[in-house]
């Protein structure tokens, strides 16, 4: 009945105290990736550590290459051996990549394998938090909130985007540039410090313990929420026992074993799951790592200018889920996760045409980017919530991983590919067929959820797909 139980709570400090705690990952990871941008190019200045570009752009690619390390190898932990425990162990990992990379010193080959490798263990941490906390937050989430709280905790990777760039253009205009990089890399910790406390104190995921045989423990934890819930003022509706499912405990699964389930019992889910990250990743990255160059390259602004510019995209991309979130709860996820990608990918094909006839300044550049992002960003926080929920729970932090893998390494296809087409910024032409690959590229993704997307909203996390571990006679949920 845990599932049960959880689902029929209203909500309750214990849950604004698990978004606190946990919901922070996207926001360290926005910073991350844009403090690593904003420093990138004082890397390279005599007076730090004398890095050529090649040596700076491999920062972004090494921290990129530990998310994914760090998602599949922490994800298949998560599975098996708890969400709390991962959540503590990723946090201190992050934490602990980041301290040492503001102790790289020097300009020899010592001092760069140390910043590539502290890069690395930095970018494992986050890997890793991606899997563990969004499985941790949907089963801890009553069904009927779930959309809206992943895609809102999601799309806060853009408030930690606005905190890295107003931190270090403070820091970078203000300090000692030798002083200043290293302070900017330990923005992230100080936040990670400061909900240490808080994510030691939540409670093991109850559905994760009773699938794992420890019902004792399951007990103690779902009673401890419901007794939150009520000394919050809540009066718990009396339980269905048609809702009751019976389970018996197996063997954890290996990435080969997860492969097999995936593309034998979930083809269907596994292709829409593939396609959503994907899609939404070749986009992000395509825009996100190359906007200063078109600022610079075709319309002027000044290098040091250009970080600001991110603020007003960073606001769209963050205030989208925010505020349309709810609606992939009462709409339905089909019908909105449809929606944002179709929508973003046709004002994309739009602006597009007005950039190749000339029709945009650096002002209404940036106000279309930030059109386009309030809808791209929700949708893109979508893909997230539809491969963590539409796949049992045994599996559902490696299946995370396996799909987070999967979009990053096509996404790093984007920069390089959108670096090419701007080139030294003399033929717009080539950016325009770009954005509008980009657009179609968004539809793909969009139709795609059109015609095999699953309808979520409101329902328990075992009737979007059955635990494979369930003895029941009503039919698995596959496809």
């Amino acid at each position: 009945m845990i599932p049960a139980r959880i689902d029929r709570l209203s909500w309750s400090p214990f849950h604004t105290r698990i978004i606190l705690a946990l919901g922070t990952a996207w926001v360290l990871d926005g910073l991350e990736i844009t403090v690593a941008s904003a420093v990138g190019p004082v890397l390279a200045e005599q007076e730090t550590l004398a890095l050529s570009s090649t040596q700076v752009g491999l920062i972004a690619t090494v921290y990129l290459l530990g998310e994914v390390f760090g998602a599949l190898f922490f994800g298949r932990l998560s599975d098996a051996l708890g969400r709390k425990n991962l959540f503590i162990v990723t946090l201190a990992v992050y934490l602990g990549g980041n301290a040492l990379t503001a102790l790289t010193w020097g300009n020899g080959p010592a001092a760069l394998v140390f910043l590539y490798l502290t890069r690395f263990i930095a970018g494992a941490g986050i890997g890793g938090e991606y899997a563990a906390i969004n499985s941790a937050i949907d089963e801890m989430m009553p069904a009927k909130y779930r959309g809206r709280v992943d895609i809102g905790v999601n799309g806060t990777y853009w408030g930690g985007a606005i905190i890295g760039t107003l931190g270090t253009y403070i820091l970078l205009n203000n300090v000692d540039l030798n002083w200043a990089w290293r302070i900017a890399f330990l923005l992230g910790p100080v936040i990670g410090v400061a909900i240490w406390g808080l994510r030691r104190h939540l409670p093991e995921s109850p559905r994760w313990l009773v699938m794992h045989g420890r019902e004792e423990e399951a007990e103690e934890n779902i009673a401890r929420i419901e007794r939150a819930a009520e000394a919050s003022g809540q009066t718990l509706p009396p339980l269905d026992d048609s809702k009751a499912i019976d389970i018996r405990p197996t063997r954890p699964h290996g990435y080969l074993s997860l492969l097999r389930v995936l593309f034998k019992l979930y083809p269907a889910r596994s292709t829409l799951g593939a396609t959503l990250m994907i899609t939404q990743s070749f986009l992000y990255n395509a825009i996100f790592f190359t906007y200063t160059l078109v600022l610079t390259k075709f319309y002027g602004v000044s290098e040091k200018a250009a970080p600001l510019y991110l603020v007003a995209f960073a606001l769209g991309n963050l205030i989208g889920p925010l505020t349309i979130g709810r609606l992939f709860d009462t709409i339905g996820r089909r019908k909105m996760i449809s929606g944002t990608y179709l929508l973003s990918g046709a004002l994309l094909a739009i602006t597009a045409f007005l950039f190749d006839a000339g029709a945009l300044n650096v002002v209404t550049q940036t106000i279309a980017w930030s059109v386009i992002f309030f809808f791209a960003s929700a949708g893109a926080s979508s893909a997230y919530l539809t491969v963590s929920e539409i796949f049992p729970l045994e599996i559902r932090a490696q299946a995370i991983a396996v799909f987070f893998a999967i979009a990053q390494c096509f996404g790093a296809i984007g920069p390089v590919f959108y670096g090419a087409l701007i080139g030294e910024g003399d033929d717009p032409g080539k950016l325009f067929i770009g954005y509008l690959i980009g657009a179609a590229v968004m539809a793909v993704g969009g139709l795609v959820e059109a015609f095999i997307g699953i309808d979520a909203e409101g329902k328990s996390l075992e009737e979007v797909a059955t635990p494979l571990s369930a003895v029941s006679t009503r039919p698995r949920a596959t496809g």
